[in-house]
């Protein structure tokens, strides 16, 4: 199979080499000429037969809806785009609404697996009709896990972007269990040494996962975590996640506390808990601290 891929970052880069050590031929297009197999994307379009397939891995957003119309000028009838960035489904409606005309098939695909996919392969979720999927199946099958697993064509544009959106909500409200749990590790003065309690979790318990041994990792690698800041960014899919679980009726209790402790992180004061603070002194002559002995200097207020 020959493929086009556009975007040859940490994600991108690896997914060429990975492809190519399946057997999959790849021109590669990246606006950085350093890492790019082509100039241009008329020339990328230009050297793939058809039909063509051209798999895109850009930044969700203005960058990939410009770069999806400016294959839609260059591709033709039964052609196809995947777009493997982490878009919103919704955006993967429009983009395939504009290609219909043009005999132009659209797949939007899930990607996880981060920079360890090159080695281990990526979890595909893929959404489009049975036909686009088929055309781009030898690349599917390159890019997932060995195993029977890795790969699940979820539905129709849309279903693919979305699944991954839960699995990225699903990772939120995981990942904050774990950092919950080692900070009432860290913060009693019982347990000698919380990397070998997590570390012994990692075999035979129920909580045992990748996300499990990542944190292992890191803590391995720096006792205490003296090393980095408490500040956690989301990348989107944990928001859309949540508006997807209101616009359902869909009680959705932990992942949406995990998306508001990464807004938590963010804040040197809470100024929710300075009111509840206030409120606590007001009613019941609780004891508040000044912002100078809570470790705040009143002059940066």
């Amino acid at each position: 199979m020959d493929i086009g891929l556009v975007g040859l970052g940490k994600m991108g880069g690896n997914m060429r080499t990975r492809l190519r050590n399946g057997g999959v031929t790849v021109v590669g297009y990246d606006r950085n000429p350093e890492v790019s197999d082509v100039a241009s994307l008329a020339e990328l379009v230009d050297k793939l037969p058809s039909p063509k397939v051209v798999w895109v891995m850009v930044p969700a957003g203005e960058i990939t809806r410009s770069t999806v119309e400016e294959l839609g000028e260059l591709l033709g009838e039964g052609d196809v785009i995947v777009d493997g960035g982490n878009s919103r489904w919704t955006d993967d409606e429009k983009h395939a609404a504009m290609m219909e005309p043009k005999g132009i098939g659209y797949i939007d695909c899930g990607v996880s697996g981060g920079v360890w996919g090159l080695e281990n392969g990526y979890a595909l979720m893929a959404g489009g009709s049975a036909e686009d999927i088929a055309k781009v199946q030898p690349a599917f099958d390159a890019l997932r896990p060995e195993g029977n697993a890795g790969f699940v064509h979820a539905g129709r544009v849309g279903a693919g972007h979305f699944s991954k959106m839960v699995h990225n909500g699903i990772e939120y409200a995981m990942m904050q269990a774990y950092a919950e749990g080692y900070e009432l590790l860290e913060k009693v003065d019982m347990v000698e040494n919380v990397t070998e309690v997590f570390d012994s979790w990692r075999q035979g318990t129920v909580v045992r996962s990748w996300l499990l041994d990542l944190l292992v990792k890191a803590l391995e690698e720096d006792p205490g975590l003296t090393q980095i800041r408490g500040y956690a960014e989301d990348s989107g899919e944990g928001r859309w996640t949540v508006e997807a679980a209101i616009d359902n009726a869909v009680p959705m209790h932990t992942i949406a506390a995990s998306l508001f402790a990464r807004f938590t992180s963010r804040q040197d004061e809470s100024p929710a808990m300075q009111a509840v603070a206030a409120m606590r002194n007001q009613f019941g002559g609780h004891a508040v601290k000044a912002a100078a002995e809570a470790g705040h200097d009143p002059k940066d207020a």
